[in-house]
């Protein structure tokens, strides 16, 4: 039968895939149906032959009949790494045939730095070797998203990036950026990957998992076929109705993968159904060797030169006269083994697992010979590629031929452009290939390279990168800064360890310190420490030396680490002299950042004025020379600095401008930072639906573990003081997650001790809360951290007055509040917001010892009166209000009433709850009208019955169940159901919780009075 019926390699029938198709189809047309744009975003996984690029021509095709604009980009897989941004390069082209003009207009203004994408556009910058920016790349990925954004803004466009198991680290970087902010645009973005060639330590398997915590990703993975598929696949291939006992010897042949079915069916059409091995890589042979011998070899040599090879290149390195390369090539298409690229200029096999079987039947002096050939063609005729790819192909043939004197300088050259295309990643790959080679190529062959024209981190390591030769050190620091801006941390880290052994053993000391403060960053991004051993060593090989771009470097590091973790006075004098050293070699960067450090330490000392007008002219400084890594600081410190001494309506101002900065230039870091310290500053000022949006934005966007951590505990805060405990507490843990333990930063840590002690007095739980407290005192606080003191004292202080007639928590009561009085006593309060909570702290710990009077309050209202404290204080004026209600029930109830307002405002619903309780057991009304009727406080607002008040009374005077069915005389068993009301109805989580909410509101007059008989 089967040499009976015209046979095809693809089933014109589209098999067993509709669910799949639905899904990509779906997203189709919500990305076309919205009128602003809805991008849509998947990912497509399966194994190598399950019908991946099958299911994706049939979304062509259905995107095409509904007129979207489709751009197509694969990922060259090329020896052991692949071309940077290959993929993305492939559909821009695309795109410029289809739409040049829409193309062009999207890109005015920004043609030189998408030049790195899309050489088309323009020519690229050759770099700067004065200097490198650790935000090039994130700019780079910023314009291409606002390109994408404006392409797709009238049109719907299917961007498709196919195999990107084989992707260049910059290009995974750039699709993950795509898929975190792209937010406008009727845009489809689809890349699809071999699910089985990712393995547990594959470098795609890192992005698979992030973009699993991404709500916009969809993720569609393919299945091999059952049998009935495979007969609906046979049928179509074949033209006919296939034999039952065909169907069953493919099925179990193929396993059910969609490619091994096709090429089975082929090879039994001819006849060759005896004697196959059931191995995939003779599978995929068998036709190869069918052909003649020039269409093998055509095979071969094409399996080398990558996914796509160009015919020129390809006819120069056959070596056959054009006809018979034609001949061979027209053989191996008819046989569907090989296929012209889509732009007609070159070839490919039709499936990559052929090409990777053919490859891999090659034999060793086979392989290097056919990579030399195509060195040796490319070095002397370079037309024959295109400009973007030939640096990087030749440096992949000269390596893979085995010639190290001339894959060496390919290769440093190949690293030079992926640096000047931002592909880090990349860079570093190519570098740790030359270190592998460094010492194969002969002495005469590295003397003849120069720093110059290989590397642009060596001016801050103090070296004269005209003059000098190469040297080994220089591939190892240009290494270490291409990890760490790729976020290769743990090859970074291991290389700078060996940089730093090669410099102490060469007696170099600049770079010995250069390495060291490399090493510091590593350590403290990957949480392996602090960063400060690092550093203090690199302090110790530079001291005595003469000022230079690395001691000034090494001082501004030091002096911007002891800020944030250990303040004091030698911090100052560090920040000068980091300065002073910057000024004195003209290195201005160091100087600025220098600068910003002493501004920040100038406050933190008392001098305000003058520290903020320091940081704002760094700011004004950095801005005009559009300087991305220091445009990200400055707007992230600055708005904490101005929070801290009170301006808060300015530190919104500055973010502002910040988050247009950070975007502008694709800075995710450092606009998720902001976007966190905006939410606090909005928290501060009583906006907190926009804290809550800020927030979640930072937690959203954040590429870090720190900024996404400092996000979580604005949520964290603002869902303690919304009255969701259990919330607050698994968000405390999530943040405690993302600081992680060995970067304990003032910053962070005070204030998770501040909602640690919420949570556990909103849980009950006093002695954890004063434990929590005891700790912090104990560790001490570091000066300039008054801003975050504060409230943590104030959080003790109220812990203790909330507690008062708490049996259980009595003993220890009188120790808690001496500690809480001499930590107080060792801050000074010194601006308006400081010493407003200094005042509410001091009339908290009279109310704990029942000694706290009007005037009390009133002194810590009138302090807040020149603050924008909303939230903080209503709940100074409830107690206010409570203080006066003996002698002025008139200005107690006004008080009540406007604090009810804010906590109703707010969404505050425990501060709420309290203004509520008290206005009731005063007989007061939070309304303009007639005074409340006389009721019992708890039940009307918690819907409690008189004898749920009666269980309550008794919960909060620390009996337990038995004890409370004795009292009242009733079962145990009623007993615990009427106290499982009482926590559903108040909202809490246990027992501990609602006594501790009894106290608080003052539900009872004392918890051991009025308890039934």
């Amino acid at each position: 039968m089967l040499h009976s019926v015209e046979t095809r390699s693809v089933s014109p029938v589209f098999v067993g895939r509709a669910g799949e198709l639905s899904v990509l189809t779906g997203a189709l047309g919500l990305a076309s149906a919205a009128r602003a744009g809805a991008p849509q975003a998947l990912l497509v996984g399966g194994e190598a032959g399950v019908g991946k690029t099958r299911l994706i021509e049939e979304l062509i095709a259905e995107a095409s009949r509904g007129g979207a604009v489709v751009i197509v980009g694969g990922c060259v897989e090329i020896g052991a790494e692949g071309l940077p941004f290959a993929p993305f390069s492939t559909a821009l082209r695309a795109l410029e045939r289809l739409l040049p003009g829409e193309l062009a207009a999207a890109a005015e203004g920004h043609e030189e730095e998408l030049a790195r994408l899309l050489p088309e556009l323009g020519p690229r910058p050759r770099g700067d070797h004065s200097r490198y920016d650790e935000q090039d790349m994130a700019r780079l990925f910023e314009l291409t998203v606002r390109l994408l954004e404006r392409i797709s803004a009238e049109r719907t466009v299917v961007l498709v990036l196919e195999d990107i198991h084989w992707a260049d680290a910059s290009t995974r970087h750039l699709l993950s950026y795509i898929f975190r902010t792209l937010r406008r645009g009727r845009l489809v973005a689809i890349a699809t990957y071999r699910s089985d060639d990712v393995h547990r330590r594959h470098p795609l398997r890192p992005f698979l998992a992030e973009t699993e915590r991404l709500r916009t990703v969809q993720r569609v993975e393919l299945t091999r076929f059952t049998r009935g598929e495979v007969h609906r696949q046979l049928a179509g291939i074949l033209g006919a109705e296939p034999e039952a006992a065909l169907v069953d010897r493919v099925f179990d042949r193929s396993d059910g993968n969609a490619f091994f079915v096709e090429e089975l069916a082929r090879i039994m059409a001819e006849g060759n159904v005896c004697g196959l091995s059931d191995s995939l890589r003779d599978i995929l042979l068998v036709r190869v060797e069918a052909l003649s011998e020039d269409a093998q070899r055509i095979a071969r040599i094409l399996a080398e030169g990558g996914s796509t090879v160009e015919y020129g290149l390809l006819l120069a390195v056959a070596r056959l006269p054009e006809d018979d390369l034609i001949e061979a090539l027209r053989a191996a298409v008819g046989a569907n083994i090989l296929l012209a690229s889509a732009d007609g200029d070159g070839y490919r096999f039709r499936h990559s697992l052929a090409r990777e079987a053919v490859s891999d039947d090659l034999l060793p002096g086979e392989r290097s010979r056919i990579n030399r050939r195509y060195a040796e063609v490319l070095e002397a005729d370079p037309s024959l590629v295109r400009e973007d790819e030939r640096t990087t192909r030749l440096a992949s043939y000269w390596y893979h031929a085995g010639v190290p004197a001339k894959a060496l300088p390919a290769v440093l050259r190949a690293s030079v452009e992926a640096r000047l295309r931002h592909a880090y990643a990349e860079q570093l790959r190519l570098l740790e290939r030359a270190m592998e080679l460094w010492d194969a190529v002969p002495d005469e062959t590295r003397a003849g390279l120069r720093p110059l024209d290989y590397a642009e981190a060596y001016p801050a390591c103090g070296c004269d990168p005209g003059t000098t030769p190469l040297r080994f050190l220089d591939l190892m620091a240009e290494a270490t800064v291409a990890g760490r801006l790729s976020s290769e941390r743990e090859r970074a880290l291991k290389i700078t360890k060996r940089g730093q052994r090669l410099a102490a053993d060469e007696r170099d000391p600049l770079r010995a310190a250069w390495f060291s403060v490399e090493r510091s960053r590593l350590v403290s991004a990957l949480g392996r420490g602090d960063g400060w051993a690092e550093l203090a060593q690199a302090q110790e090989l530079v001291r005595g030396l003469p000022p230079s771009a690395v001691h000034a470097e090494v001082l501004a590091e030091a002096a911007g680490w002891r800020r944030l973790h250990a303040p004091g006075p030698d911090t100052l004098e560090t920040a000068e002299r980091a300065v002073e050293y910057a000024r004195m070699v003209g290195a201005e960067e160091i100087e600025l950042r220098a600068r910003f450090v002493l501004g920040v330490l100038m406050v933190d000392a008392g001098d305000h004025d003058a520290g903020l007008a320091e940081m704002r002219a760094v700011r004004d400084r950095v801005v005009a020379r559009g300087l991305p890594t220091l445009i990200g600081r400055v707007h992230a410190t600055l708005p904490t600095v101005l929070e801290a001494v009170g301006r808060s309506q300015e530190a919104v101002e500055v973010m502002t401008e910040g988050i247009d900065l950070t975007h502008h230039y694709g800075l995710l870091d450092s606009e998720a930072w902001i976007l966190g310290n905006l939410a606090e500053s909005y928290y501060t000022l009583g906006r907190w639906d926009e804290a809550l949006a800020a927030a979640e934005r930072g937690l959203r966007i954040g590429p870090s573990p720190k900024p996404r951590g400092f996000a979580t505990l604005q949520l964290a805060a603002l869902g303690l003081a919304r009255g969701d405990t259990e919330g607050a507490a698994r968000l405390l843990t999530a943040a405690r997650d993302h600081f992680g333990p060995n970067d304990p930063m003032p910053q962070s840590s005070l204030p998770m001790a501040a909602i640690a002690i919420g949570v556990a007095v909103g849980q009950g739980r006093v002695e954890s809360a004063r434990a929590e407290f005891r700790r912090v005192a104990e560790q001490g606080f570091p000066p300039g951290t008054q801003r975050y003191a504060w409230p943590l004292l104030r959080a003790a202080a109220a812990l203790e007055a909330d507690a008062r007639g708490l049996p259980s928590a009595d003993e220890g009561r009188a120790r808690a509040l001496d500690l809480i009085r001499k930590t107080a006593g060792s801050f000074a309060a010194t601006v308006p917001v400081w010493i407003a909570h200094e005042r509410w702290v001091r009339a908290e710990l009279l109310r704990a010892e029942s000694r706290d009077t009007a005037a009390d309050w009133a002194e810590a209202d009138e302090a807040f009166e020149g603050a924008v404290f909303p939230y903080e204080r209503a709940a100074v004026r409830v107690r206010l209000a409570q203080a006066l209600l003996p002698e002025d029930r008139d200005r107690a109830a006004e008080l009540l009433r406007c604090a009810a307002g804010t906590a109703r405002r707010l969404g505050a619903r425990p501060l709420a709850d309290e203004t509520a309780l008290l206005a009731q057991s005063a007989r007061l009304s939070l309304t303009d009208g007639a005074p409340t009727a006389p009721t019992a406080a708890p039940g009307p607002a918690f819907g409690l019955t008189p004898r749920e008040e009666d269980v309550l009374r008794l919960v909060a005077a620390g009996r337990s169940n038995r004890q409370i069915a004795q009292s009242l005389y009733i079962s145990p068993k009623t007993a615990s159901v009427h106290v499982s009301n009482i926590l559903a109805k108040l909202s809490v989580s246990g027992r501990g919780e609602a006594a501790a909410l009894a106290h608080r509101l003052r539900l009872f007059p004392s918890a051991d009075d009025q308890v039934p008989a």
